[in-house]
């Protein structure tokens, strides 16, 4: 077979997992869900006279499901294929893999193939419900094709750009750092590009225009949801060049990793030191060996602490808390984490760029959409926290889950090490690690109140919500590290909370703009929606460790942040959303961080010498 028998193994070993089964149920449970939200909203709001009515519902659907299938695969392609390929190296069963007769096509193509299984799956398995929309009109059976092709292309590249990464990088936060990073600033660059150049007479800058449509995957997707009469045939539209064009892309980053997976790994961490200057392997001859037997003898002649009295040698003092000292005072992650940084930082430059540019807002009768009811400002800076609490929450997870891989977690419980030296160090040094995530955001924040955009007392408030929401985005990856034994599973738990909180609610106020009436009566099919995901979310936080406070978080959460966002667009007091978003997050840590501690022996299954005893 073409793909080999890693993608053969996986093929054969999937239906057995019910974690399969699972993710595609739910992905179409969900989309019913809200087809039938939506239809509430609808017939709650307005009478249905006509097929006019029925288009008008098929269309504002299909304007919600397409970025939201985008969103969602291309999320879980990308980071899936990264954690999977870290899992096999934190292992050290990649290794393994270099060594039997597998070639570099067998084992990349497997792995992302592998990888990309559950997600295509899903994909396929979503199909009844986009034909279904079809049937109410206004969506035509091309223009979903239109928007398969392009989720398709970029779920494609997007694995093979996590797959890649994962093979190059040692660690698995710098895989999925730099994945998440490096396919925001695609999308960015590109959408910029298309924005700068839009209108412009000249020549070149309209050639500049097409080509960031067709490179831009909200240019695409917009193509197919919203289709140019004035393209003639298929082949003439952005959203087929993007296709194109993505595609090769992707297979251009996959072989890239075919051609380089025996260079990068095994890693420097396993393979023999190699010679800078030669490039050939070092050896260390017996005159050298012998001159160290000379010296260590020498040395024990006079004492066997000789060499530790020595003043010119140095040693570090390790703090109090020495899971805190690892993560301050090493290179606990790699050194090339400062990539991750610089990557980082290069996005809050275009952040600061889109800031200093934005418009005014247009909010007001004339504002028909989302978009239009959400200032310039919340529009860059929005998506910009989201990457950063995204960011930081890998690290959370990875910071466990490597740990557990590498088989040092056990060492660890085997010390004296208390609870709260372990929590509460990894918990701190994930903060200081990602300082620039930390403090970015607040940057920009102050940057908009020092120039009159943002009052000081809404200044105020939205630097406490952030440092609210990081705090929180590192301590439920730190519960999650603990309680999934799977790294792979954790780390797509993890981070897909953090987008179900936040691009979920989002994707009800889509709904809620696009269906335009009494709000009143949209809010009951709203408040079941988001009922059924604190339900969700309990699942996935508490069923493991149950607690009455995290069952009562987990139901307070998409409440309290379906009330933020809310009151945002319709401009309620600051001081109340404030009040509701720090109390429901700063509750929500409390929940993690008491359990956490207090009960750590069970959540990590170490038991203490008495109760053996006992």
């Amino acid at each position: 077979m073409v793909w080999g028998p890693v993608f053969v193994r996986e093929v054969m070993t999937a239906p057995r997992r019910p974690r399969l089964y699972l993710y595609r149920a739910l992905y179409v449970t969900a989309l019913f869900v809200l087809m039938g939200t939506g239809w509430l909203v609808l017939a709650g709001t307005q009478p249905i006279r006509n097929v006019g009515d029925l288009s008008r519902y098929g269309g504002a659907m299909f304007q919600v499901l397409a970025p939201l299938q985008l969103a969602v695969l291309t999320f879980f392609a990308a980071l899936g294929a990264a954690a999977g390929v870290s899992q096999e190296k934190d292992r050290r069963t990649l290794v393994l893999l270099l060594l039997t007769r597998l070639t570099n096509a067998e084992l990349v193509v497997g792995k992302l193939s592998a990888a990309l299984l559950s997600v295509c799956s899903m994909l396929l398995a979503g199909i009844p419900a986009f034909l279904l929309v079809t049937l109410f009109g206004g969506v035509s059976l091309d223009q979903v094709i239109t928007a398969y092709a392009v989720t398709a292309a970029t779920v494609l590249a997007a694995g093979a750009v996590g797959c890649t990464m994962a093979l190059w990088r040692e660690k698995t936060f710098q895989s999925l750092a730099l994945t998440v990073l490096l396919l925001v600033l695609w999308a960015t660059v590109w959408e910029v590009g298309a924005v700068a150049s839009a209108g412009s007479p000249a020549g070149w800058w309209i050639g500049l225009h097409r080509v960031c449509e067709m490179l831009s995957p909200l240019r695409a997707l917009s193509a197919a949801v919203f289709p140019d009469v004035r393209y003639a045939a298929w082949w003439q539209t952005p959203a087929w060049w993007y296709v194109g064009t993505t595609t090769l892309v992707g297979l251009a980053v996959l072989g890239l990793g075919v051609a380089r997976v025996r260079r990068w790994n095994p890693s420097r961490e396993v393979r023999p030191a190699i010679s800078e200057e030669e490039g050939e392997l070092s050896t260390i001859w017996s005159m050298e060996e012998a001159a160290l037997a000379e010296r260590v003898e020498a040395a024990r002649a006079d004492h066997v602490d000789a060499e530790r009295d020595r003043e010119d040698v140095r040693h570090r003092r390790v703090w109090d808390w020495p899971i805190l000292w690892r993560e301050v005072c090493t290179w606990a992650y790699g050194r090339k984490i400062v990539v991750v940084r610089l990557a980082y930082l290069c996005l809050a430059a275009l952040a600061w760029i889109a800031l200093r540019y934005a418009a005014q807002p247009a909010v007001g009768e004339d504002a028909r959409s989302l978009v239009e009811m959400i200032p310039p400002a919340a529009r860059v800076l929005g998506p910009f926290f989201l990457i950063s609490l995204v960011i930081i929450n890998s690290l959370a997870v990875t910071s466990i889950t490597n740990e557990r891989d590498g088989q040092s977690l056990d060492l660890l419980l085997a010390t004296d090490l208390s609870p709260r030296d372990f929590v509460l160090g990894k918990l701190l040094g994930v903060l200081w690690v990602t300082k620039e995530m930390v403090a970015a955001p607040l940057v920009l924040v102050a940057y908009l109140g020092f120039t009159g955009q943002l009052s000081p007392e809404n200044t105020l408030f939205v630097e406490v919500a952030l440092v609210v929401l990081t705090v929180f985005s590192a301590m439920l990856g730190i519960h999650y590290g603990m309680h999934y034994a799977g790294s792979r599973t954790a780390v797509l738990v993890s981070l897909g909370t953090v987008f179900f909180l936040f691009l979920g609610v989002v994707t009800c106020m889509v709904i809620m703009v696009s269906f335009q009436g009494s709000f009143q009566q949209q809010l009951a099919p709203f408040l079941a929606f988001i009922g059924g995901g604190g339900i969700g979310l309990y699942v996935a936080l508490g069923i493991r460790n149950p607690s009455a406070a995290i069952a009562l978080a987990s139901i307070l959460l998409p409440f309290a942040t379906f009330f933020a966002i809310t009151g945002f667009l319709l401009g309620h007091q600051e001081l109340s959303v404030f009040s509701v978003v720090t109390a429901a997050y700063g509750f929500t840590i409390a929940a993690l961080l008491v359990p956490a501690i207090y009960a750590f022996d069970i959540a990590m299954g170490r038991t203490k010498g008495g109760e053996e005893e006992s």
